[in-house]
């Protein structure tokens, strides 16, 4: 199977396939795809917001920001016997994956036990678990393993140099050494990006150079669409050029053969001919439900009937 070492990868080699005529850079992307996922299948994952708004960064695309002025009133962590309707529904609609998100710059350790009680109770209904909680230590990455998290999220967002007209709570450094910890507690990775917020070429492909550079890969990269969202700074940022997304699925498929690449925020204002487009160049995972987080996501039946058209079937089990 296709596996580049992650040395393999210059930000120029990567700037190269971006470069490449459109139809040849998909046909080297869905070589790799088939090579390395020839089951055709695609990976549902759903996620819930366990703990939403009044999170101290200052993300420039994000709803949940305390700076950010988007009239989100901040929750409570949800209930147990929340969390446990919320994923047996999604396990009633197919779903493969949970994935639980709180707005916190990081965890703290007073609130470990419950989060791992979250986690146990999505883990015995046979999902598999993500938790994306922000900042970790590797002693509590442990302690989440040890309840049974299966994968931690984590994205990068962009690239190094574009990050900080983004983000500046939080250094670039800081996200590598949560994936880092991630990492040495046994754990998968979820990490990704954002793409339309603004940025460059050279930033998307240096945002996956970073990504293909970690060691090992990720095993899951979300890919999301900036969806703006009024209030935050970047509600006015000028729409990606469908094709460009196209292009950074088919790079992220080449750069990481063995990844699940998630099709993730963003679609709902896809057509379903950039969405097929974005499969056939390599996504082979979507997050499925009604929200992502705070913006509303495809509707079940859409995605289902968009499978069907393309003859990808829901992933039968996890795979990684």
């Amino acid at each position: 199977m296709t596996d580049a070492p992650s040395s393999a990868w210059s930000r120029e080699d990567i700037l190269g396939l971006f470069a490449l005529p459109f139809n040849e850079l998909l046909f080297q992307a869905h070589a790799v795809l088939r090579e390395n996922w020839p089951e055709g299948t695609i990976h549902l994952s759903s996620l819930l917001s366990v703990k939403t708004g009044g999170c101290v960064e200052d993300c420039g695309y994000c709803a949940q920001s305390a700076k950010n002025k988007t009239g989100l009133p901040a929750s409570s962590l949800l209930s147990r016997e929340e969390v446990r309707a919320a994923a047996r529904k999604a396990k009633a609609s197919g779903s493969k994956r949970f994935c639980m998100s709180a707005a916190w710059r990081a965890l703290k350790d007073r609130d470990i036990d419950q989060v791992a009680e979250l986690v146990a109770d999505v883990k015995s209904l046979g999902l598999e678990t993500c938790l994306t909680l922000g900042m970790v230590s590797e002693d509590q990455a442990r302690k989440l393993r040890k309840a049974g998290l299966d994968y931690y999220n984590h994205n990068v967002d962009s690239s190094p140099e574009y990050y900080a007209k983004v983000v500046t709570t939080r250094a670039y450094s800081d996200r590598l050494d949560t994936l880092n910890a991630v990492r040495q507690a046994g754990m998968k990775i979820c990490s990704g990006g954002i793409v339309g917020m603004g940025e460059e070429r050279v930033d998307r492909a240096g945002m996956l150079h970073t990504l293909a550079s970690l060691d090992p890969q990720p095993e899951s990269v979300p890919i999301n669409l900036l969806v703006p969202i009024p209030g935050t700074p970047l509600e006015n940022a000028p729409p990606l050029d469908p094709f460009e997304l196209v292009r950074t699925i088919a790079v992220a498929r080449i750069l990481l053969p063995r990844a699940y690449v998630r099709l993730s925020a963003g679609r709902r204002g896809m057509s379903e001919e950039t969405q097929a487009l974005c499969f056939f160049a390599g996504a082979n995972a979507v997050f499925y439900g009604e929200k992502l987080l705070t913006t509303d996501n495809q509707d079940q039946t859409d995605d289902l009937a968009l499978f069907a058209k393309l003859g990808l079937r829901p992933e039968a089990g996890g795979h990684a």
